[in-house]
């Protein structure tokens, strides 16, 4: 099950700094979040290598359904936690990224907000592959652009230090390599590597915004613009608006919720 295109509403910017507005129809909306959301937000992925690792240890019915309670998914996630999850579902189907890592395996307790880019990854071009970061907000703010958009943790200024600052990029490039070795993954971050250590700057950056509003261009262009000026050459950054059907944010957790239990909502 792959995540719909959309249709898009408008384009700005050129190279290194474009950014872009597309929406989503109710059926492409409910059949992402059903399928590849739903696996994202559950991290069905590594819980398939968990259950692998664990299964040898379960010799009775009840060590069975000991791990059973330990995979399972109790907890309804947030909003906003779905809304990066459609963001990352986008950008692996349709802008050749990975994101091996998930941060909510890094949660000491669920529901956490951990610091740095909320997707932390690589993109693949040909036989190419560089580091991708990503910024996430989920706002049904009618102004555009949203509140979210600015303050100290807003897309503003997550995207501008992403940007500006090596140090960041750095310490993320070395949070992947801790969690690397001895993984299917290994290689491409190898290879991400070499590429970041030749050219620090040649990486790629995505913000998105997940709305429920009417398309309007005012979410991105003035970021489109600022980002544009002095943006290094081997850089590209690209800002994207989904636009959803009017109120859908709030439905997002009760969705992936009953994507789990065959409920309709």
């Amino acid at each position: 099950m792959t995540v719909a295109v959309g249709t898009i509403k408008y384009s700005l910017g050129t190279a290194p700094v474009i950014g872009c507005g597309f929406s989503w129809t109710v059926d492409e909306l409910d059949t992402a979040l059903s399928g590849p959301v739903s696996e994202a937000v559950f991290d069905d992925a590594g819980k398939a290598d968990l259950n692998t690792l664990l299964d040898g240890l379960s010799e009775t019915e009840f060590d069975q359904a000991a791990v059973r309670r330990v995979l399972q998914n109790s907890k309804a996630p947030e909003n906003w936690r779905v809304g990066e999850a459609l963001a990352e579902s986008y950008l692996v189907h349709h802008r050749a990224c990975h994101f091996p890592w998930p941060d909510g395996r890094d949660e000491r307790k669920s529901g956490s907000s951990l610091p740095g880019a909320d997707l932390v990854g690589f993109q693949r071009d040909g036989e190419t592959d560089r580091f991708a970061f990503g910024e996430v907000k989920t706002s049904s703010d009618g102004n555009y652009p949203p509140g979210a958009t600015y303050g100290p943790t807003g897309l503003k200024q997550q995207l501008e230090s992403l940007r500006d600052k090596a140090f960041l990029r750095d310490q993320l490039v070395k949070y992947l390599g801790y969690r690397a070795s001895n993984t299917l993954w290994q290689e491409q971050f190898k290879n991400a590597t070499k590429q970041y250590i030749a050219n620090h700057t040649d990486v790629r950056i995505f913000g998105l915004l997940i709305r429920d509003v009417p398309p309007h261009q005012d979410d991105l262009r003035s970021r489109v613009n600022k980002l544009g000026m002095g943006c290094p050459a081997a850089m590209a950054i690209e800002i994207m608006a989904i636009y959803l059907p009017d109120r859908s944010i709030a439905t997002f957790s009760e969705k992936v919720m009953n994507s789990r239990t065959g409920d309709d909502v």
